[in-house]
């Protein structure tokens, strides 16, 4: 498609989006200049809802006026802060409410629940990895593994991608059917973090468990970003941040899910005072009685200064609705991948091309080499636009259905087109 067509056709999507109204209700950034800048970084920090200001300062003027008492008097009692997330997130992560919880942040959420679930015995010792997992869930895994005694040069088994860059189910599919008895635990993402590759999560639970193996996925590119059904599909647990695609600001509070199968009382793991049974929780009691459901792996009261924003976001999604917002994803990727076929072939999209297989984010590699990918990413950014950049030669993309129209996807496209032309 040439890149005129691309622009009259990006004007019809955007007249036609019933989502359209949805941008306002972010802080949109822009350039000292005041001129609007093109955020496509959602898969890195979501934009601030316009309401997560008012959100806070709710909570700041309780704080001011009612101090201690703000806990059982504020508009939104600090005691029973969590449980007011758990609607909303229960919703985007497939999930019954009791199932999820919001606490901590993703790596902590992660020991946390790697505590119970990963339980070495004989043989089975392994936990098993994508090679191209995110650092820090390497980084988790491994100590896990040294924690338990178990060498993690022998025990971490990590499932290499194909060579078109993605990683195959069948692999892992493989690898559990031939080494079944070794493997404790299957940890996957729920979109890998450079690829934008978007897995079958149903399908590798159900292949871990056939080889005797609980699975769990970290969903940190994956929670409003794509469809999830986490209690359905069959998942042991998960664990996500909340400053991707779930807007809720910079170090905000994370989540969790763990399924309604597994109880905390019945499970070994680490304590803490608010994961302990609420209706016994100020008598003070020695003894640890866990809480039901997902919030009996809670450890500490929620932060509620960086848990207020998340609020004021899933009120949007509430609004929206996951479907919709899938239905415009697609269409704002299928209209990116459009326009790169007018940039030339010295660069392309490592993400899946089967729509079902990708999430917002489209990933590009440059192939003449890691310089002048370096100095066309720069180019872009003093252009306006907002991405990043991963060695030696990724630039991640993500137009987001909440506050991303299709007119800047049609501008990025004229932008990339007109700066490869001068990086050639």
């Amino acid at each position: 498609m040439k890149l005129t067509d691309l622009t009259a056709r990006a004007r019809e999507l955007d007249a036609a989006d019933p989502l359209a109204p949805l941008s306002g209700r972010f802080a949109l950034p822009r350039a000292a200049d005041g001129s609007p800048l093109i955020y496509f970084c959602g898969h890195s920090l979501g934009l601030a809802p316009l309401a997560a200001r008012e959100k806070v300062d709710e909570e700041l003027r309780d704080w001011e006026q009612l101090g201690v008492e703000g806990h059982h008097r504020a508009r939104r009692p600090w005691i029973d802060y969590a449980e007011l997330l758990q609607p909303g997130l229960a919703r985007l992560a497939g999930a019954e409410a009791s199932e999820v919880v919001a606490m901590n942040s993703l790596s902590i959420n992660l020991h946390l629940l790697l505590a119970s679930f990963y339980r070495p015995q004989g043989r089975r010792r392994c936990i098993v990895i994508e090679r191209g997992a995110f650092p820090s869930d390497r980084h988790a895994v491994a100590s896990q593994l040294d924690w338990h005694g178990n060498c993690a040069q022998d025990t971490l088994l990590e499932v290499d991608a194909g060579a078109d860059g993605l990683v195959d189910e069948a692999t892992l599919e493989e690898l559990l059917r031939k080494r079944g008895e070794e493997i404790a635990l299957v940890l996957w993402p729920g979109v890998q973090y450079l690829t934008g590759q978007s897995f079958d999560l149903q399908r590798i639970a159900r292949a871990a468990h056939a080889a005797g193996a609980l699975c769990g996925f970290d969903l940190a590119h994956s929670i409003g970003n794509t469809p999830l059904s986490l209690h359905d599909g069959g998942a042991d647990f998960a664990v996500w941040c909340s400053y991707k695609y779930l807007n809720a600001g910079p170090g905000a509070v994370g989540g969790a899910f763990v399924h309604s199968r597994h109880e905390r009382a019945q499970l070994p793991g680490l304590a803490g005072w608010w994961g302990h049974d609420r209706g016994s929780r100020f008598q003070m009691g020695p003894e640890f009685l866990p809480s039901p459901g997902a919030a009996g792996w809670q450890v500490s009261n929620p932060p509620i200064l960086s848990t207020a924003p998340l609020l004021a976001s899933l009120q949007i999604f509430e609004e929206a609705g996951m479907p919709a917002l899938r239905a415009k994803s697609l269409a704002m990727t299928a209209l990116l991948l459009e326009g790169l076929e007018a940039c030339g072939g010295s660069i392309e999209s490592i993400s899946p091309r089967d729509p079902a297989r990708r999430g917002c984010q489209l990933s590009l590699r440059v192939h003449t080499g890691r310089e002048a990918g370096r100095r066309l990413f720069d180019r872009l950014t003093r252009q306006g636009v907002v991405a990043d950049w991963r060695e030696p030669d990724i630039l991640r993309f993500a137009p987001v259905p909440l506050y991303n129209t299709f007119g800047e996807v049609a501008r990025f496209c004229e932008l990339l087109a007109a700066a490869v032309e001068r990086s050639a």
